[in-house]
């Protein structure tokens, strides 16, 4: 039996990731993207989007670490303030983008995510300070890269899906 490598673990892991989003976006439904509701005011859609936005931002400065370039400012203007502010921002940017577009990119973003972490050596990757930009949160092998999807909000779409199947 072989080991598995730092990057097919990271690559597994994603995947699983990725079919599990895959599987919420099929219990919520065409039919229910854009009602209100997972997160106040906010549809899926809208959540997805949200996700999306701050998953660019990982993506860029993961790409850059891995090209050797310089971090990348973050995407909204500078002096916006506190996360609010920024999470309003990013609503604003993404107002006008279809849900079948949103939904093909936060799905897409999954494999981003595999091969800008797939740029890095095996070292880097069990190297708790092997990412640049990323050296306060430990090796890229132990991150759960999607946790503000599972720590931030899903529990509420979980909870949200469950009042609408009663």
């Amino acid at each position: 039996m072989t080991e598995t490598t730092p990057h097919q673990q990271i690559a597994d892991t994603i995947a699983r990731q990725q079919a599990a989003w895959r599987d919420v976006v099929a219990e919520v439904g065409q039919d229910r993207m854009d009602e209100p509701g997972p997160m106040g005011e906010w549809s899926f859609r809208d959540l997805a989007w949200h996700l999306l936005a701050w998953r660019e931002r990982t993506l860029a400065r993961l790409e850059a670490g891995a090209a050797g370039t310089a971090m990348p400012p973050d995407p909204w203007p500078h002096g916006l303030g506190d996360d609010d502010a920024v999470n309003e921002w990013m609503q604003e940017q993404g107002r006008d983008r279809s849900t079948s577009e949103v939904l093909a990119a936060i799905d897409a973003s999954h494999d981003r995510l595999a091969a800008a972490l797939g740029a890095f050596s095996d070292e880097r990757l069990t190297d708790p300070a092997g990412l640049p930009g990323f050296e306060d949160i430990g090796a890229a092998i132990d991150v759960d890269w999607v946790s503000h999807w599972h720590e931030e909000h899903e529990a509420d779409v979980r909870a949200w899906l469950a009042t609408a199947r009663r």
